[in-house]
């Protein structure tokens, strides 16, 4: 029998058991929610709306750094809009390998300049992007009471074609196009573009998914 000469130091136990289940809640909802990352876990918890976690360190996570290897740095673009509709960005993403369960390929992304909300659509084929733009543009003006002012996008012949001209032309939309093999220059929406992606990378590796998912 061996006697040791101590004390049990409960508060750092606890302290211990703490930052660890805390720590399991963080990683948890950096999973959920798509991979996010820790500066902007921090910036909702702090809006409380993250819940059993606190301000807290991300560990290390293996999935992101397979997701979100980029190629291309996308600048800032700076616009002096004065509110909600004043500029959007706009651009088209696909195919993709595999098809959704509703057999898109294709996705459409409409980016608020002002609020930089964004809103998302799924198409199977290219051409579904001016009925989806006639769509979002009537609802965001219904519920907004603004105009959509000006709209940003590539010269893919989606966005180019004369029945897209004509609406534009008719509604009073001012056009800005990109030049041809410059994405960067249309930074906004293939930034928001490259962030769904990363996403899209970073859940199919952390569920042990082939990347061709995606």
């Amino acid at each position: 029998m061996y006697h040791y000469l101590g004390r049990t130091v409960i508060g750092t136990a606890a302290a211990t058991s703490t930052d660890d289940r805390e720590s399991k809640e963080m990683k948890l909802w950096h999973m959920r929610l798509g991979h996010a990352g820790e500066k902007s876990l921090n910036l909702l918890i702090k809006q409380g709306l993250l819940k059993g976690v606190r301000s807290s360190k991300l560990d290390f996570c293996e999935h992101c750094v397979k997701g979100k290897q980029t190629r291309v740095k996308f600048g800032t673009a700076i616009h002096n809009t004065q509110g909600i509709l004043d500029y959007v960005h706009s651009d088209v993403w696909g195919p993709s390998k595999t098809s959704s369960l509703g057999g898109k390929h294709y996705y459409v992304t409409f980016v608020d300049d002002y609020s930089r909300r964004v809103w998302v659509y799924t198409m199977k084929i290219k051409d579904e992007v001016l009925g989806v733009f006639c769509r979002w543009k009537k609802m965001m003006e219904t519920q907004t009471g603004k105009r959509i002012k000006c709209l940003r996008t590539d010269n893919g012949g989606e966005y180019r074609s004369d029945p897209f001209e004509k609406i534009c032309k008719d509604e009073g939309i001012v056009r800005h196009f990109t030049v041809r093999h410059t994405p960067q220059q249309n930074g906004v929406a293939e930034r928001m573009n490259r962030t769904l992606l990363e996403k899209v990378r970073c859940m199919l590796s952390n569920a042990g998914l082939d990347r061709i998912l995606g």
